[in-house]
């Protein structure tokens, strides 16, 4: 249906090309999977078939983009919008009306649509994707389900033969994910229609993939079906790095899969639940309300950090997670409660000594991004700091290796963009760290080696508080773990208890072989031992 042939891509001056002799051919039906590491070219892959790239990123592009057997490399992307339908890493920047109902109809609007086929359509998409509900609500109040899945119906209303997603679900909690998973997995099977998406939480995404398409980072890209790939591949959830460590042949691509295979696994020695550490407590909050006009965004919430603690805050979209991150930093006024840090309220401290004191990592990292390369960046930060020369460039070789120094912060990756604000905050070292879905855009081994930085700054004496979906990498790196839902804490303790006690925070590893067990070392750690 689709074909990329033979597709090379560079920016101007770069000394390698992101995309070297790319071939791709997209069938009709099926659901393609794009993985890589974080900055290998995937976001450059998918703007190509969308006309994005190099329109709007620079860059010289050569070979060709077939659809049906006819080139369409010199359409504009407008002009493929009626075949090709995009919806970006962030859907909230790709809408331009107020409601759920004006979006889903305003993209045909653009391609002159006939208005008795508009409506029909638009009632159609509102029932296809279990959204009729919210057909006259304000797009901003959605949950973050609630928008990806609208960003998604506003594109099917065009009724598109390919869509493409950018990282759909690195925003959303568990069960949202799975919801727009089982919706897209819907439209394939059930309208024909190809999906093609970029991910970096495979462990989501595999069970429905009916082939992956692995960038290799040298500009390569490698087709074939799931179990093949990721047989080889660097880049892969815990489902199969278990697999790859029991020796399983062929490797489980679901929960369900793997259960079966786990049964000799049952008799190992579980790992032991460490018991809770003290820690002098460097921030503490009390009663903490926060209202949104009319709205109670945060309810009555106590916290307590301690020195030498991770502590992991999760819950729903919208539950007030990233409400309260930003009242604890001292930016978001409260109706009510205490917050002191080190003696100190930081709502009441002028914007630098709270910066010094709290250091907060938000959703939009890029937000802190205003220099024109990434070494400016990295040597701003050193000196803000009043550290060595070389620390925050150290910091980023470690989440996201070979970043050019003379790139513009903007013309990153999502993940790399990411990656640059977190070297920049951790610089500061602050006595209390703030992160608020760090993780949106990382590959495993970007999260692996974030992982072990906040776990040698917990160690240092400093307390973290990290929000995240993230399940796996709250396996890999909470000591504890607040749940909030609507505002209010609804489960606190140690990371172990709290996740195996929720099937929708539970990690594969949990999944497979129940609690305790979190995380795939603790597997091989138990399985060498018993040799």
């Amino acid at each position: 249906m689709i074909e990329l042939r033979d597709i090379h891509f560079a920016y101007d001056d770069a000394p390698t090309p992101v995309l070297d002799g790319i071939d791709l051919t997209l069938e009709e039906g099926e659901l393609v999977l794009v993985s890589g590491r974080t900055g290998v070219g995937k976001s450059t892959l998918l703007g190509v078939l969308t006309g994005l790239v190099p329109r709007f990123s620079g860059g010289t592009l050569t070979g060709d983009v077939l659809l049906d057997g006819a080139s369409i490399i010199d359409l504009p992307p407008r002009e493929r919008a009626h075949v090709i339908g995009y919806v970006g890493q962030d859907p909230v920047a790709g809408f331009v009306t107020d409601t759920v109902e004006e979006e889903l109809a305003y993209g045909m609007e653009q391609l002159g649509t006939a208005p008795d086929t508009m409506r029909r359509r638009v009632e159609e998409t509102l029932d296809l994707l279990g959204i009729a509900g919210l057909r006259s609500r304000d797009l901003r109040s959605l949950s973050g389900g609630e928008q990806q899945r609208v960003a998604i119906g506003a594109v099917l209303t065009t009724h598109p033969r390919l869509l493409v997603l950018d990282e759909p679900t690195s925003a959303l909690d568990p069960t949202a994910a799975e919801d727009v998973l089982a919706t897209l997995t819907r439209l394939v099977h059930d309208l024909g229609l190809t999906v093609l998406l970029a991910e970096h939480r495979l462990e989501r995404v595999v069970p429905f993939a009916d082939r992956i398409a692995l960038l290799t980072g040298d500009g390569g890209l490698r087709v074939d079906e799931p179990a093949t790939v990721l047989a080889t591949s660097p880049v892969v959830p815990p489902i199969i790095e278990l697999g790859r460590a029991a020796g399983w042949s062929p490797l489980p691509l679901s929960v369900r899969e793997a259960r079966r295979r786990a049964r000799g696994l049952h008799d190992l020695a579980a790992p032991p639940e460490l018991p809770a550490t003290g820690g002098e407590i460097l921030l503490d909050a009390h009663g903490l309300t926060v209202t949104h006009g009319q709205h109670v965004a945060v309810r009555d919430v106590d916290v307590a950090l301690r020195s030498g603690h991770v502590t992991a805050l999760m819950g729903r979209n919208g539950s007030g997670k990233s409400t309260l991150i930003w009242t604890l930093q001292g930016s978001r006024d409260r109706r009510s409660g205490s917050v002191a840090v080190d003696g100190s309220d930081p709502a009441r401290l002028d914007a630098a000594r709270r910066r010094a004191l709290v250091g907060l990592v938000p959703q939009t990292a890029a937000d802190l991004l205003y220099l024109e390369t990434v070494d400016e960046e990295c040597a701003a930060a050193d000196a803000a700091a009043g550290g060595g020369p070389g620390t925050c460039r150290a910091l980023l070789e470690r989440l996201a290796p070979g970043i050019d120094p003379d790139h513009h912060p903007r013309d990153l990756s999502e993940g790399q963009r990411l990656a640059l604000v977190l070297a920049i905050v951790l610089t500061t070292s602050p006595r209390v760290l703030l992160l608020d879905e760090p993780t949106r855009g990382l590959d495993y081994a970007a999260k692996r080696q974030l992982a072990a930085i906040v776990r040698d700054l917990a160690d240092d004496g400093h307390a973290v508080l990290i929000a995240t979906h993230d399940v796996e990498f709250v396996a890999s790196v909470a000591d504890d773990v607040v749940v909030l839902a609507e505002g209010e804490v609804v489960s606190t303790g140690r990371t172990r208890q709290v996740v195996a006690a929720s099937p929708s925070y539970a990690p594969q590893v949990t999944k497979i072989l129940g609690p305790p067990w979190l995380r795939v070392d603790e597997v091989v750690a138990a399985m060498e031992a018993a040799r």
